[in-house]
């Protein structure tokens, strides 16, 4: 096989690479658009690399060389055969003309297949790919499929449709947008639900992977209504996400915590969190092992929340383990860990104070701790929390050695 040279107008100065999106800066001289992109963006001193005169920032002013793309590509048809193995074959820049055609064929039922593939690869392939299948209205198709699954009962290609809408939800483009796509769409909650309670029985851990954050994203822009119309089903799935945390990643679990913490300032949803047994799955995700500081402080968070009312905090004091486990992440994850764990105990103690409740707090160390923040490097508010505590039920703790040594050695900081 004969060496073909490359020409070297067709290597961008900067990647030294063949280009795929040349264009030209006011300077005249032709970049890869990615190479050049980057370098306006970092560059301390904003300069064409070649000539060193001052350019825009803004990619605005970066013209499409559309005469030398097609050279390009011409010359790589008429040299493919003989051109070094290392030199790839150029992959030109999307157009939004050719991905509306992809969303055409997911209407006819013997292109759809290859449609969802297509567009599936492109969108992992780049940035500019899904700039340009946003703009292309593939983020209400994906809705669609999702949706038209659900109502059809079939999963053909839902696992594409659920990467392509994670991939394109965090477009720029898009942000505004999803509140009026999926956040008034009660369909589009009740296919992801599906998806969920069909591969929890298949035990397929990927899917559930993927639905996970696109239920946290669609809560989060979901309006009033639907948010106060969502039903027990609907959490108890979320809550068997938490229960099968061994099995799934941890953006599936963040995901669930923030789904609950979004849905529970309503009273009435909080009560159904509840019903579903999630105070027990979250002191059983704690006690499962050491937790990184972000999902702590979302347990923490959420234990508070479901306090807050009677069910709540008697599921919590019904647990064995769950003072102790308390009391154990106080001053050793974070400030908001710390905050929510006083405000639990704050509620535990003024409404559901029995004298079995009191003796434990003793007995596992949770006074002992109150003392300790007490004394602590900490905010003066968690030691203001801590001291309320205390006083609830000074007479059941004074005797304590804990209480006795605090006593000691307040006065020595």
């Amino acid at each position: 096989m004969t060496e073909v040279e490359v020409p070297q107008f067709f290597v961008c100065p900067i990647s030294l690479q063949i280009m795929k999106d040349p264009v030209a800066t006011i300077t005249g001289i032709t970049y890869e658009r990615e190479s050049i992109e980057h370098w306006l963006q970092k560059a301390k001193d904003c300069m064409c690399p070649v000539t060193k005169q001052s350019l825009p920032r803004n990619s605005e002013f970066l013209t499409p060389n559309h005469t030398l793309r097609r050279l390009i590509q011409s010359w790589y048809s008429s040299n493919e055969s003989n051109v070094n193995d290392k030199i790839s074959s150029p992959t030109f820049p999307l157009e939004k003309i050719h991905v509306k055609k992809l969303v055409v064929d997911l209407e006819v039922p013997c292109y759809f297949e290859k449609a969802m593939k297509k567009m599936h690869g492109l969108a992992i392939e780049s940035e500019r790919n899904r700039q340009c299948m946003v703009e292309a209205g593939v983020v209400n198709a994906m809705v669609h499929v999702i949706a038209k699954s659900f109502k059809q009962g079939r999963t053909r290609c839902l696992e594409e449709a659920l990467i392509i809408l994670r991939l394109l939800w965090n477009s720029a483009a898009m942000v505004n947008n999803m509140k009026h796509l999926v956040g008034e769409n009660f369909d589009f909650i009740n296919s992801l639900i599906w998806i969920l309670q069909l591969h929890k029985v298949d035990n397929n851990i990927k899917m559930v992977n993927e639905v996970m954050p696109i239920l946290k994203s669609t809560i989060e822009v979901a309006n009033s209504t639907i948010v106060g119309n969502l039903k027990l089903d609907f959490f108890i799935e979320i809550v068997s996400v938490i229960e099968n945390n061994r099995a799934l990643s941890l953006q599936a679990i963040k995901s669930a915590l923030h789904v609950l913490i979004e849905t529970c300032p309503l009273g009435r949803n909080r009560v159904k969190i509840v019903e579903a047994g999630a105070v027990m799955e979250i002191v059983e995700l704690a006690l499962d092992q050491e937790q990184e500081k972000n999902i702590t402080e979302l347990m923490f968070i959420l234990l508070a929340h479901l306090c807050s009312c009677a069910d709540g905090r008697e599921q919590f004091i019904h647990h064995a383990a769950s003072i102790a486990m308390l009391s154990k992440r106080i001053l050793r994850v974070s400030s908001t860990t710390d905050d929510q764990a006083l405000r639990i105990f704050t509620l535990i103690s003024k409404f559901s104070a029995s004298n079995e409740v009191v003796k434990e707090m003793l007995r596992v160390g949770a006074v002992a701790k109150l003392c300790m923040v007490m004394q602590a490097d900490c905010a003066s508010y968690l030691k203001e929390q801590a001291r309320g505590i205390l006083r609830l039920h000074s007479k059941a703790w004074n005797n304590s050695p804990c209480i006795q040594m605090y006593l000691l050695t307040r006065h020595q900081r």
